[in-house]
């Protein structure tokens, strides 16, 4: 039997060869070799052709074919050959089928698909290989990508028209024709919605959201892929806060797509809160996970229930940056933030520290204004306190003075005017007896000097009684003076230390924001300034040039730039010409 030619337009020469044909160079002609089915190139035979198989060699029986064995046999490659004429005649349209990509590679622009079937336990029932030859693919896999974002690989679930294939030489596959996208779309987006739902109903949603948001950020757990381009940008800030430490950052690594990504994940995380706990004393302020961009079924690895949920019960709140914008995972719903870079986490992470610093700077102000004010204040009133007590001192001693002259006058006063009745009534009576009888006269005599007696008896005691009302009075003025004066240095001493231990409190809190403050003025370096354009302009000598007014003609100087250096001269100085 001879070679059967063909008539192949350019665009099907991909599929005409994977089928078993031959091109002829010289005819320049694709051929069907002697032994080979013609079925399967029934599109491209010649027109009015008898070279299809005839009913000798393959016999039909309802839906079934099956190949006619001669007694001595037939060769491999007519058998299967059949077989696959069989599944040709079968299978004339396509028929769409449901099924998950297991891996997926490409080579001289077909794409190469091992697709399977899994059961409720994750147990692959069916699995075969499929092929997009070049001529569709060029077509339907830029559709496909654009319409879900969604790159073609492993781990996505496909809604393809597929035609079942057998060929002799490379067995049974699939000649995928088409891929609906919405299908696809709507996989991955049952998968979240599936376990979104499982979360509220467990009542756990919503958890880490509800935590309060970190005061201040002084020590953060990072989990990321190893090398990644997203890592890169997130350490380059995170360095910068750690190299004056503001803050410190502990990474963990873990793959983030593929099988079983998302369990190293929550592995990852759990090894390093462990080693977190045990080497330190408190727990990190917040859990960052970030990667680099990706496609949409890169992402899809982090639509994990067992991750989900890990989060929801941290008692840390978590920040996502996923590294994508047209579409979020389960993990940026559930955590306490989520941002769409890296880039954008460590932002939001110096951007608090910033606003705490400012804070700081501001009570460090108001404590120095409030400190200023309140040792004005209990200077002034020491002052007031220790005149007031000097007043009353002098107040108590003066009255006290004058209480004493005043009972002592009172007593000579008394004592003289005793006296002065005493004489008064001894002339009389002296008059009385000389005036009398002689009997008189001598009892009068007799009776003087016991009265003169009494008389200067009871002036002594009028004196002593005074003179002991005095002394007792100066007793209690003095001792109620010493009272005054002793409350009164107590109440002096009590406001001094009050004054010394805010004077203390406020220089502590006023050094913490100072030392807080010095960190973020040496955070803004010199390199940091070059990188947003700007340029720095040295002498020979090394030193800096601030004017144009101190550079002559002629002198050489040196440009630095955030990337490199350069060596120049000056021409002319730019104030002259404006001179």
């Amino acid at each position: 039997m001879a070679a059967t030619y063909l008539k192949v337009p350019f665009k099907a020469n991909g599929e005409v060869r994977s089928l078993g044909a031959r091109f002829d160079s010289q005819m320049r002609q694709w051929y069907v070799p002697d032994g080979h089915a013609l079925a399967p190139f029934k599109a491209w035979l010649p027109t009015g052709s008898s070279a299809l198989p005839s009913t000798s060699d393959l016999t039909t029986a309802g839906s079934d074919m099956s190949v006619a064995v001669p007694a001595k046999g037939i060769p491999l490659s007519r058998l299967l050959s059949g077989v696959g004429a069989a599944v040709a005649e079968a299978y004339k349209a396509g028929v769409w089928v449901i099924a998950e990509v297991l891996r997926a590679s490409g080579r001289d622009g077909h794409v190469y698909l091992e697709l399977s079937e899994r059961d409720a336990d994750g147990r692959v029932v069916a699995k075969t290989q499929a092929a997009i030859w070049a001529s569709t693919a060029s077509r339907i896999v830029p559709q496909f990508e654009r319409a879900t974002g969604v790159t073609l690989g492993a781990g996505i679930k496909l809604l393809l028209r597929a035609r079942p294939v057998f060929k002799a030489q490379y067995g049974f596959s699939l000649d995928i024709e088409a891929i609906d996208p919405d299908y696809t779309l709507g996989d991955l987006e049952a998968r979240k919605r599936e376990i979104r739902s499982r979360l509220q109903t467990e009542g756990v949603f919503g958890n880490n959201r509800s935590l309060p948001a970190p005061w201040d950020f002084s020590a953060v757990l990072v989990v990321a892929p190893p090398e990644g381009a997203g890592l890169g940008d997130f350490r380059q800030e995170a360095m910068r806060l750690e190299q004056f430490g503001i803050c410190h950052f502990v990474y963990a690594f873990s793959r983030f797509q593929g099988d079983g990504a998302a369990s190293e994940i929550e592995a990852a995380l759990r090894t390093a809160l462990d080693e977190w706990t045990l080497s330190r004393a408190a727990l990190p302020d917040a859990i960052v996970i970030i990667r680099g961009g990706g496609a949409v079924n890169d992402l899809a690895w982090l639509n994990d229930y067992a991750l989900a949920r890990f989060i929801c019960d941290s008692e840390l709140p978590v920040l996502t940056g996923i590294g994508h914008q047209r579409d979020s995972t389960i993990l940026d719903e559930v955590a306490h933030l989520s941002f769409d870079t890296p880039s954008k986490v460590i932002a939001s992470i110096e951007q608090q520290i910033a606003r705490r610093t400012q804070e700081a700077k501001r009570h460090f102000q108001t404590i120095l204004d409030h400190s200023t004010r309140t040792v004005q204040s209990t200077k002034s009133e020491i002052e007031r306190l220790d005149l007031e007590v000097r007043s009353q001192v002098v107040a108590t001693v003066s009255d006290a003075r004058s209480r004493t002259e005043g009972l002592f006058a009172s007593s000579r006063l008394a004592a003289f005017r005793t006296l002065h009745e005493a004489a008064s009534n001894a002339d009389g009576a002296f008059a009385s007896v000389r005036g009398g009888v002689v009997e008189p006269l001598a009892q009068a005599r007799n009776a003087i000097p016991s009265l003169m007696s009494h008389i200067k008896d009871r002036a002594a005691a009028n004196i002593a009684a005074a003179r002991q009302g005095t002394l007792s009075s100066v007793g209690a003025v003095l001792e109620r003076a010493r009272l005054a004066v002793q409350r009164s240095r107590e109440s002096v001493g009590l406001h001094l230390r009050t004054v010394e231990q805010e004077a203390q409190r406020s220089v502590r809190l006023a050094r913490t924001g100072s030392e807080a403050l010095m960190r973020e003025i040496s955070g803004q370096g010199p390199q940091k300034t070059l990188g947003r354009g700007f340029a720095m302009v040295q002498a020979e000598d090394g030193k800096t040039i601030a004017s144009a007014a101190n550079v002559q003609p002629g002198a050489a100087i040196q440009v630095t730039f955030h990337d490199g250096a350069l060596d120049a001269r000056v021409v002319q100085p730019k104030s002259e010409e404006v001179r």
